[in-house]
């Protein structure tokens, strides 16, 4: 990614970061002068959104440059001068202290996301395929006060160890080793909430079986995408023991607990690895 990175000119970023915005805002992921979008530029650069402006309707040159304190630095671009860096700058700036790996941050407010973070109903579960492979879990963290210090403390841990993640309240937060490539993985995101709704709407949610499970999270630890220790982790999170019944070694279906069903569920989805591992 920092070749990628170093192969990029400020200004091919700055073009970049306005065409993502404007798909942010054309998909209405954004409203008014909300979200915002980042870039690492090198090892103690980063070009962000500016603060107050919509981003349907930003010019490259508004784009304000700080280091990795949040200090800005000074600009070349006019226009700039005098603007602040988004609101949410901090959340950015942390995100790029967890992951050295990543190179783009979009905090977006998709309507759908938000609206499920409201009402208690977690993404972190196993309904598509194309997300277990390609983002695996996506968590979400507690509710912190938008532009305030409490952002960072609040995506710190989730951020680490995930690409896309949703803020109780309050939207998304995805990286990606571009903008575009972030924004990919926010369409995603917004879509398994569009999915989920409906199924709730329908009253069929049903999770994937965790045989399927299994061989998806080992496509995903093949395309090099798995995250250290996620696949022990996975069935305690993904939310398939809420909806989830379980047979008796008689053959009849009976219920269990949340608790018990972590374990039994889990125990399935390691078995199935340790076959495709063999």
């Amino acid at each position: 990614m920092s070749s990628y990175r170093e192969r990029r000119t400020e200004q091919a970023w700055r073009e970049e970061i306005v065409r993502v915005c404007r798909l942010l805002h054309e998909k209405g992921y954004v409203a008014a002068t909300d979200g915002n979008v980042s870039v690492r530029l090198g090892k103690n650069r980063v070009l962000s959104t500016p603060s107050g402006f919509s981003k349907g309707f930003l010019a490259p040159e508004q784009l304000v440059v700080t280091d990795l304190e949040g200090k800005r630095v000074p600009s070349r671009e006019p226009a700039s001068r005098d603007l602040k860096p988004t609101s949410e700058l901090l959340m950015h700036l942390e995100a790029y202290r967890q992951r050295p790996d990543i190179v783009s941050v979009i905090h977006a407010h998709p309507p759908l996301c938000v609206a499920l973070s409201i009402a208690g109903i977690s993404l972190a579960r196993c309904l598509l395929p194309e997300v277990v492979v390609t983002l695996g879990l996506i968590p979400t963290a507690e509710y912190a006060t938008p532009s305030s210090a409490e952002g960072p403390g609040a995506i710190r841990e989730l951020i680490a160890n995930h690409d896309a993640l949703i803020i109780q309240r309050h939207g998304t937060l995805t990286v990606g080793k571009h903008p575009f490539d972030a924004y990919l993985k926010l369409e995603k995101v917004e879509h398994l909430a569009h999915v989920t709704l409906i199924l709730r709407q329908l009253g069929r949610e049903v999770p994937l079986p965790p045989a399927e499970v299994a061989k998806l999270l080992r496509m995903r630890r093949e395309k090099g995408l798995a995250k250290a220790g996620e696949e022990e982790d996975f069935c305690a999170s993904c939310g398939v023991c809420d909806v989830a019944v379980a047979r008796s070694p008689s053959g009849s279906t009976t219920e269990h607990n949340e608790e018990e069903l972590v374990r039994l569920v889990a125990r399935e989805v390691l078995k199935e690895l340790g076959k495709l591992g063999a």
